[in-house]
């Protein structure tokens, strides 16, 4: 049975959305990923691009607000707030057996410059976010798992 893995950021429009993506596509097999926020918003725009550019649609995703999960009672063994310290201290405590880890990167709802500027620091946050999740990868899933 898949782990289930909750990604929380301040809107779930970007850092929480490629986390989810990417763990389900490197390690989907051992792992359940989702993705919620504290006050979500509408998905980032370079989200989509960007992983697009390495073969994953998020187009059709839906920002969900992290206290509904919280509500609905689902059981999650880690919850993984992707956005700053201050930031996640408002996150609720999930009940159960959840290990709460905090991976922080950089808001892209704060990059400024061009398009191709701004793109070009969402692929620097998602190889930092798939490098993170390969070493969580490698740390939890079984040595067969190749990504």
């Amino acid at each position: 049975m898949r782990k289930k893995v909750l990604f929380i950021c301040v809107h779930n429009s970007a850092r929480s959305q490629i986390a989810a993506a990417l763990l389900n596509k490197i390690c989907g097999e051992f792992f359940e990923a989702k993705s919620a926020g504290l006050e979500p918003g509408t998905i980032n725009p370079l989200a989509i691009e960007v992983l697009r550019e390495i073969g994953i649609d998020i187009s059709d995703n839906k920002t969900r607000r992290v206290f509904d999960v919280f509500k609905s009672g689902e059981m999650f063994a880690y919850t993984i707030t992707v956005c700053s310290e201050a930031e996640a201290e408002g996150c609720p405590i999930f009940a159960g057996i959840t290990k709460r880890l905090h991976w922080p990167f950089p808001d892209p709802s704060k990059f400024t410059g061009t398009h191709e500027e701004k793109l070009e620091r969402m692929r620097e946050v998602l190889e930092q976010i798939r490098r993170k999740i390969e070493v969580f990868c490698e740390e939890h899933c079984s040595s067969e798992l190749t990504a």
